[in-house]
């Protein structure tokens, strides 16, 4: 292969250049203009909500929910381990103590675990969850690499429990509910909060940005107003609450514009192509393709093998050196977030799954662009290379 073939990359098909110039010649490049709010229209039809806000990142998205939702100093806030560390750093924003919770096999919040720290790590009065005395205030669910929480048992207890739930749905815009209690929902619309992301190597770019959508419209309209540094009187500027310099610019968002408009066509490909994995490592002893949730319409964004430990001794970084030099690019799942310098001493709630897949997961090429012959290509180099590790 001659081609170097990337983990996931932008793809800009459709009319990016000409919104942006179109942006550019109407001088309207900061946080003001057309393409700011048709970006937010479109999303907000989309996901099928009321009202959608754009800001600067996924993690404004988090940090904005979070002060909307009234966490702070003292509060504890309920977390995953395994997981990219932007989902939690705004617990920190807000100096409140994050308590990781581990994962099931989704890679997303063990439901079981969560209701059983609840039940047996907690003090309920009626009103107040505590957590050694600290008001458990708020849960960040994430549904890793557009694989959906399994929400209705998530939202169950959350709302035993006057727990806000905000979903980090950055990696899975588009993915779905097929049945249940939640059919036709999707990722980021069944919390209190939905935050979006369109990082580079996202399902759609903004280059940066993110967005912000909420249960109630009011809410979504209080985040809004807190991403334009909460400017009550535009004249006089009068302040009546902190704000801060989040809001999405128009440059930005004559880019998603473009990109929601291909948006449909781009999880049809990550959904064809992932199909094209699951045949080519169909019975492969030595690495499996990870499922995505039944009962769920998935994005697909991103594509994981579990490798088998039991056989294959080499390191994760040994392995995504190899495959370099092959001209494939991969990565290693993220390291636990608890034992990231910053996050060392807080507080764990059985972690099990989350140490086991954050061994075992290797992330593989998964842009819209990539072809059958790539797929083909990668799939025979991953396995012939497993099969060489496992003889060695």
């Amino acid at each position: 292969m001659d081609k170097f073939i990337p983990l996931s990359i932008p793809n800009f098909e459709g009319n990016e250049e000409k919104y942006v110039v179109d942006a550019i010649a109407s001088t309207f490049v900061s946080t003001v203009g057309g393409y700011v709010s048709r970006m937010e229209k479109d999303l907000a039809s989309f996901l099928k909500v009321d009202n959608v806000a754009v800001c600067q990142s996924g993690t404004s998205a988090l940090h904005l929910s979070m002060v909307d939702a009234g966490v702070k100093s003292g509060d504890v806030v309920l977390v995953p381990p395994l997981t990219f560390i932007a989902a939690v750093n705004p617990v920190k924003y807000r100096f409140a103590t994050p308590v990781f919770i581990d994962c099931d096999d989704s890679f997303c919040l063990d439901p079981i675990k969560l209701r059983s720290f609840c039940e047996e790590e907690c003090e309920w009065d009626g009103e107040v969850l505590k957590y050694k005395g600290a008001s458990v205030k708020a849960l960040v669910v994430v549904h890793v690499f557009g694989n959906m929480a399994d929400m209705e048992s998530i939202m169950n207890t959350a709302e035993k429990y006057n727990i806000k739930v905000i979903e980090d749905a950055t990696e899975a815009l588009g993915t779905k509910y097929n049945e249940g209690k939640y059919k036709d929902k999707y990722a980021g619309t069944i919390g209190d909060y939905g935050c979006y992301s369109f990082n580079g190597n996202k399902i759609i770019t903004t280059g940066g940005g993110g967005a912000v959508t909420a249960r109630e419209s009011a809410t979504v309209d209080h985040i809004r107003f807190l991403s334009t540094q909460a400017k009550t009187d535009p004249h006089y500027y009068i302040h009546d609450e902190i704000g801060y310099n989040y809001r999405m610019t128009n440059l930005q968002a004559a880019l998603g514009v473009a990109q929601m408009e291909e948006l449909p066509e781009f999880i049809k490909r990550k959904q064809r192509n992932y199909e094209l994995y699951k045949s080519a490592f169909d019975g492969f002893k030595y690495g499996k393709l990870m499922p995505f949730r039944d009962g769920t319409d998935s994005n697909k964004w991103f594509y994981s093998i579990e490798i088998d430990r039991d056989h294959i001794k080499a390191s994760m970084r040994e392995i995504i050196t190899i495959l370099e030099k092959d001209k494939i690019q991969t990565r290693a799942i993220w390291g636990l977030i608890n034992e990231q310098k910053p996050y060392e001493g807080e507080g764990t709630y059985k972690l099990e799954k989350a140490p086991y897949y954050a061994e075992r997961i290797l992330n593989i090429p998964s842009s819209t662009q990539i072809t059958e012959d790539e797929i083909r290509y990668v799939s025979d180099k991953i396995k012939t290379l497993l099969e060489e590790l496992a003889n060695e």
